[in-house]
């Protein structure tokens, strides 16, 4: 069992981007500091909007999503955590809207955000909770449609997605991952 120690909700800082797709991982860290009770604030040496969390710490990246990994690996490397006790929460192209899935490493899937995380850490072994965004299906639309907020409907299953997941969130803080992922997993 690998409790997790750090997690890193990925995203945009500026008013511009709060609402867009990509942003899915800055509403999840949210949504946890306020079900936790646990105030978020800049710090700069971190290069990030961070708090606690029970015993893991919570970061919101202020780097844009391209270089989000200059404050994971500011974090990681100041607490000593490892990447097995690391969680990016992300958006995910991939999957639709309402959908979450949990898993340990495995491919980028050409998301900026875990290829910048992945060269800083040296390694793609740490946890991801990946927000199904949908895709725009043209390959050519992605930037644009990342960076765009979601329809109504959209954000209504994206926040559901989000709130299932948070209901998971004791059992992967306690390093129960297979345990969550059978619930996060399981149609309901």
């Amino acid at each position: 069992m690998t409790a997790i120690r750090l997690v890193a909700g990925l995203g945009n800082p500026g008013i511009e981007y709060q609402d867009t797709r990509h942003n899915a991982g800055f509403w999840w860290v949210d949504r946890l500091a306020s079900r936790e009770g646990a105030s978020l604030k800049i710090d700069s040496r971190m290069h990030g909007i961070i708090g606690r969390a029970g015993d893991s710490w919570l970061i919101k990246p202020q780097t844009f999503m391209n270089a989000s990994g200059r404050a994971v690996s500011a974090l990681s490397r100041f607490y000593k955590i490892p990447p097995s006790e690391i969680l990016v929460v992300h958006d995910e192209l991939d999957l639709e809207p309402g959908t979450v899935r949990l898993k340990l490493g495995g491919g980028l899937g050409g998301h900026n955000g875990l290829k910048d995380i992945s060269a800083h850490l040296g390694t793609q072994d740490y946890w991801r909770l990946r927000l199904g965004i949908g895709h725009p299906g043209e390959r050519s639309q992605v930037s644009n449609f990342v960076l765009k907020p979601p329809s109504r409907q959209e954000e209504e299953l994206i926040l559901d997605a989000i709130e299932k997941s948070l209901d998971a969130w004791h059992l992967i803080a306690t390093g129960q991952q297979q345990a969550a992922m059978l619930k996060l997993h399981t149609k309901s």
